[in-house]
């Protein structure tokens, strides 16, 4: 069930029904409220309708019963693409891109006819993780789309975007999430205590895919102690120590990646309720948290090392390191 972007369904939906479906849309809003959701759920409905029976149901919903529903679920629909950074076999780790080979890949889809009725389906997830020559030759096949095909390009950047790529988009625009739709979300995914449940959705910030996180791989404590470096400091490294250990040793491999996504949002929020030469360091650990986070996993950086390195930009912020 798709919860709380009533708009962006709506608008979808009635496009659809009308006829008038756009060839390709933008689906720009931050991370984790629902676009690749809401991807996945548009193009079952599509396909859906398409190939038959017609779904009686309101907005994208499609039964888990109907055939392509259930095609589309074991990743074996013929006429539906999803495009994504694919996992390094050496290193184990998601490559930096998407590549051009794999946007050409999708002539393959083009240069036959639709399997099971007259249109095709594209997610690409997420657009801003395509290299230069990929979005080029993404956008050739924007300019000239095949008949009955529907390009669904997430974005959580969508200004960084090629004007080009934008011009031949409709664009749907996903906001941050209420408390109730979080609630409902949480709800349907992991069991928490009202007081866990109320504490995820304030360190959420209004995001489905960072809530989820933040319970299922117990990232609330993590947060609390970088938030505590932040603010207080760590004179004898102690707090700093305690982290790296934590995130560094055997099997904590899901729960490093988390925390490296989500630290420079935090540094972040810390930052808009600092002023003064606070603020600045404060401006400053985001810029070098951002920086780290983002090659660490690239270069197989170590964890322990690394998350040590973080504490240090975190301790800096509460007193400048001598």
């Amino acid at each position: 069930m798709f919860v709380g972007q009533d708009r962006a369904v709506e608008q979808f939906s009635e496009a659809w029904k009308r006829g008038t479906l756009h060839h390709a849309w933008l689906l720009a809003g931050p991370k984790g409220v629902g676009k690749a959701t809401f991807a996945r759920e548009a193009a079952t409905r599509v396909l859906a309708d398409a190939a038959g029976p017609a779904v009686d149901a309101p907005g994208l919903a499609t039964p888990e019963e109907h055939r392509i529903a259930k095609l589309v679920e074991a990743g074996s629909h013929p006429d539906l693409r999803w495009l994504e950074r694919l996992v390094n076999t050496k290193t184990e780790n998601l490559a930096r891109n998407i590549t051009v080979d794999q946007v050409r890949s999708l002539s393959d889809l083009f240069d036959l006819t639709p399997a099971l009725s007259d249109w095709r389906v594209v997610v690409i997830d997420s657009i801003d993780d395509l290299e230069k020559s990929a979005a080029n030759a993404l956008l050739k096949m924007l300019e000239e789309p095949p008949a009955n095909c529907l390009f669904l390009l997430v974005t959580h950047a969508p200004g960084r975007l090629l004007p080009t790529i934008r011009s031949r988009c409709r664009r749907l625009d996903f906001q941050t999430l209420s408390d109730d739709a979080m609630a409902s979300i949480l709800a349907q995914h992991v069991e928490l205590s009202d007081r866990e449940r109320n504490q995820v959705i304030a360190a959420a910030g209004g995001s489905a895919g960072r809530a989820l996180a933040l319970a299922q791989l117990n990232l609330i404590g993590l947060e609390e102690a970088a938030v505590a470096i932040l603010r207080e400091g760590d004179p004898t490294n102690r707090r700093r120590s305690g982290l790296a250990s934590e995130l560094g040793k055997r099997g904590a491999g899901d729960r490093y990646a988390a925390f490296l996504e989500m630290l420079p949002s935090v540094v972040a929020r810390e930052a808009r309720s600092l002023s003064g030469a606070s603020r600045q360091r404060a401006v400053e650990a985001y810029a070098k948290a951002r920086e780290l986070t983002a090659v660490a996993p690239r270069l197989s950086l170590d964890p322990a090392s690394t998350v040590f390195q973080l504490g240090g930009f975190l301790a800096s912020v509460a007193a400048p390191l001598p």
